[in-house]
């Protein structure tokens, strides 16, 4: 049965409403090692880390300084965020990340100054593990998420300190994670449209899968297929991404509204009632032009599609570079986004107390059977966590089979290890690189690399016996997968349930909305759609503004909805609630994109 099939016979009565019983749902083992197709920019962060780690670790290694290495690699590692945005936001971001890092570690260093007691450090090391998860998921920040804040700070709190080497030691992290912006920042000289250029070839892409796939049998089984859902979260996404980019000058704007033009175009294919082959080669065709830096293609587009992207223009040039048009128009970013998903009440709230409370047992319980250093069973037990109980439970046998794997090729490569600082440089390098172009394909893979990677970090400063490191590891990874995921499972998100509920009343006043406007009732002074301050207030804006409120009201429900089904203890999901919401949202999001679109122009 298809995730958006209707329930039959005892099922559809055990999971219709939402004050279904409460039930304990089973945990997948087989699918948790499948290995997947890698990430299209895999390449990316992966030379940008090793390029932000290697200049620090040569350096250091010239100065016979190694023992500097967990401090430059704090700021270096900052290198691995960010790729996915545009450049101007990149810069932003990456800006707060090196401060968050630098400040982690400040805390960290302090910590380990004033006090040797190794419970104490526990202790705050994973509360400051359950600030990092918060934030990362508040912020949406991206790959690799919380884990590297983690990682470095959890390895801090137990790096032997004088309260006077902190400030230079955050200096080394600020430096290098400076050094990991510029890194970032620089293919912006080669190809400064390209992240938008890439999110909006994925929106092609995924729309020309829609269009061979028959977008018309979309409905046959109670709800949108897997084509659809894929198209409007590219397409979402593309847009996101297109708000971000600034058109200070003429031929910034111009290339804008190029990509503008194309997503517009890649939009339509969810209103296409039937399959088109040649549409969904041209638009495939028009995505290998975008990654391949060749000029835009000239795309025509109809008469309303022309009078929206004018009315996104005219937004454009009276917020004077703030942004413009938003797929949920009135709803708070920025700052004020972060503080409302951080409020009381908020999802994230149990998932920092499962951190918390997972982190600081599997250091204790770490230390309880004789590891001197349990950072490693904090940061393990920190990185298990995931949005509901199910990701948790496979992260947890990823991590536990990725590390066993990963300690055995640290093994097998002590002989190496030990011949020099150079070749642990290079070995460490080397693993980054790897541990980066496999963790998208599956997270037992990339830990296979990151453990040697992570545990050779720690070996600049001091060699501690082979034995000693692996069994030590080993110890630490077990208890903390083991302890992490029971306090999981005994800490409950209650809370994913509620926001279906939530999403579900999102969905539906967003379709009323559109519905109104779509039979005509929605007059100027309707409170669902911004009248723009200002700008001219023609249909087909308000009608682009009505669509995108729809398709991020949609998505937003598929992300709860899964969420909470993933919960091993857990109020049923409405599923036909969601099904039938979906539906019939889908079908109210293509009457938008056909009203827009119609009548179908080639290019």
């Amino acid at each position: 049965m298809g995730k958006h099939a209707r329930p039959t016979g005892k099922r559809a009565a055990a999971t219709s409403g939402s004050g279904g019983a409460v039930r304990a749902r089973p945990l997948p083992i087989r699918s948790t090692v499948l290995l997947r197709r890698p990430v299209d920019i895999w390449h990316k962060p992966a030379l940008s880390a090793v390029v932000a780690l290697g200049i620090p670790e040569f350096t250091l290694l010239a100065l016979g300084r190694m023992d500097l290495v967990l401090y430059t690699s704090a700021g270096a590692m900052c290198a691995l965020y960010a790729h996915g945005l545009p450049y101007a936001a990149r810069a932003r971001t990456l800006m707060w990340v090196v401060l968050g890092m630098v400040a982690s570690l400040g805390a960290a260093l302090t910590a380990a100054s004033l006090t040797t007691s190794v419970p104490l450090l526990v202790l705050l090391a994973s509360l400051v593990a359950a600030v990092h998860k918060m934030m990362c998921d508040a912020t949406r920040v991206g790959p690799p998420g919380n884990l590297i804040f983690t990682f470095i700070s959890a390895s801090a709190f137990f790096v032997p300190q004088r309260i006077g080497q902190v400030p230079f030691h955050v200096a080394l992290a600020l430096g290098a994670g400076g050094l990991a912006w510029l890194v970032c920042m620089a293919p912006a000289l080669v190809r400064p449209r390209g992240p938008e250029r890439i999110a909006t070839a994925r929106a092609l892409e995924a729309a020309a899968g829609l269009l061979r796939s028959g977008p018309a049998a979309a409905d046959a089984h109670g709800g949108p297929d897997r084509a659809r859902h894929a198209t409007a979260a590219a397409v979402n996404a593309a847009w996101q991404t297109l708000f971000q980019v600034p058109g200070r000058t003429p031929a910034a704007a111009a290339a804008r509204a190029g990509l503008e033009r194309l997503l517009v175009r890649a939009e339509s294919a969810l209103a296409a009632p039937e399959a088109d082959t040649a549409e969904a080669e041209r638009y495939a065709a028009w995505a290998r032009d975008l990654r391949r830096g060749r000029p835009l293609p000239e795309v025509t587009l109809t008469g309303a599609q022309a009078g929206e992207l004018a009315g996104i223009t005219a937004e454009h040039e009276q917020a004077a570079g703030a942004t413009p048009r938003r797929p949920a128009p009135g709803r708070p970013h920025g700052f004020p986004a972060v503080l409302r998903r951080l409020a009381p009440g908020s999802p994230l709230l149990p998932i920092g107390a499962r951190v918390a409370a997972g982190c600081a047992l599997a250091g204790w319980a770490s230390m309880a059977v004789g590891v001197g250093h349990p950072y490693w069973a904090v940061v393990t037990a920190a990185s298990i966590y995931q949005a509901n109980t199910t990701l948790s439970w496979q992260r947890a046998l990823q991590r536990t089979l990725g590390n066993l794997l990963g300690l055995l090729l640290f093994t097998a490569l002590l002989p190496v290890i030990h011949t020099g600082h150079l070749a642990m440089i290079l070995l460490a390098l080397t693993f980054q690189f790897c541990a980066e172009a496999s963790i998208t394909r599956n997270y037992w893979l990339g830990s296979v690399w990151v453990t040697p990677m992570a545990l050779l970090l720690t070996e600049f400063a001091r060699q501690l016996p082979a034995r000693t490191l692996v069994t030590d590891r080993w110890i630490d990874t077990v208890v903390g997968a083991a302890v992490g995921l029971a306090c999981c499972v005994l800490v409950t998100n209650r809370r994913a349930a509620d926001r279906i509920e939530i999403a579900l009343d999102q969905v539906a006043a967003a379709e009323a909305a559109a519905l109104r406007l779509l039979d005509g009732d929605g007059g100027p002074g309707d409170e669902d759609v911004p009248d723009g301050d200002g700008i001219p207030d023609d249909g087909a804006r308000r009608i682009g503004w009505a669509r995108d409120r729809l398709a991020a009201s949609l998505m937003e429900l598929r992300e709860a909805v899964e969420v909470s089904a993933g919960e091993w203890w857990q109020r049923a999901v409405p599923e036909e609630r969601v099904a039938l919401a979906e539906q019939r949202g889908h079908r109210t999001l293509a009457r938008l994109v056909r009203r827009l679109s119609a009548p179908a122009l080639a290019a």
